[in-house]
């Protein structure tokens, strides 16, 4: 019974090395490379989702989102220095979907760099961060995140 435990426990912990290093990308990001005007090739972008460069304001519209059925939130997120912020808003998208306008709490400026990621929804009707859990890669085991910067 001690050799199973044991096993458990260094499992648990492979995993949980392996999960954690798909985050290992966000600490290699420079400051400097998340506000050059186009971030398409200076970081790590998922196939799940792809967003553009996108002029200032009010709402994003993400390009598309492929994720099989029953879908994700996307939630548009301010990026400061290597972290990801605020969530500024989300929208339910169920299935593969393109053009996803997102209305913002409040909106984007200019110059700036945001991100957009993908949550799973918990099936109660509503986007919350500290309840969705992050929508992650099967292939890679990296969280689902694009990059885009605003405009003047």
């Amino acid at each position: 019974m001690g050799s199973f435990i044991a096993g458990v426990m260094l499992g648990a912990v492979v995993v949980g090395a392996w999960f954690f290093a798909g985050d290992a990308r966000l600490l290699s990001l420079t400051s400097s490379s998340l506000f050059a005007t186009s971030t398409s090739s200076s970081l790590p972008e998922s196939g799940a989702v792809s967003v553009s460069d996108q002029p200032a304001g009010p709402d994003v519209v993400v390009e598309s989102v492929t994720v099989p059925p029953p879908g994700v939130w996307v939630a548009v997120r301010e990026v400061n220095g290597v972290d990801l912020g605020n969530v500024l808003g989300a929208s339910r998208v169920v299935g593969p979907h393109g053009n996803v306008s997102i209305t913002l709490l409040r909106p984007t400026e200019p110059k700036r760099s945001y991100a957009v990621q993908l949550y799973r929804d918990d099936n109660n009707g509503s986007f919350d961060p500290s309840v969705n859990s992050v929508y992650v890669d099967f292939d890679t085991g990296a969280r689902v995140v694009a990059y885009f910067a605003t405009t003047p």
